[in-house]
């Protein structure tokens, strides 16, 4: 998430660097909610199939289901960002980053025993 913060904070124009963003906060709230469910349901997701991670942290109490939304919601910009020739939009960028955020600072809250 950091790094992703900092190429935001050093960009001459956001949308230059936009999907380079949007795809370091996937990657932020994935290892966010690997954390989440690690410390929580004592397991993580291994795999390709993300749909089977978001399931998994839907299962979180209290919270679960708010940061699966935002996990499936990050996920469904992966393709775009990192894979095709069209740009993620600025509404995207900016929801990618709130949603990320939210997965990182849920796991940064974690209470370790």
């Amino acid at each position: 998430m950091t790094a992703a913060d900092e190429i935001m904070d050093l960009a001459d124009d956001a949308a230059d660097i936009g999907d380079a963003y949007v795809t370091l906060c996937v990657h932020a709230g994935i290892a966010a909610a690997d954390a989440i469910t690690a410390h929580r349901l004592e397991l993580h997701h291994s795999g390709d199939n993300h749909a089977e991670a978001v399931a998994l942290l839907r299962q979180v109490r209290p919270d679960g289901a708010e940061l699966a939304a935002h996990l499936a919601a990050l996920l469904g910009l992966k393709t775009k960002a990192g894979y095709t020739h069209r740009p993620v939009s600025g509404q995207e960028r900016v929801q990618a980053g709130r949603r990320a955020h939210a997965l990182v600072d849920s796991a940064r809250g974690l209470r370790l025993a």
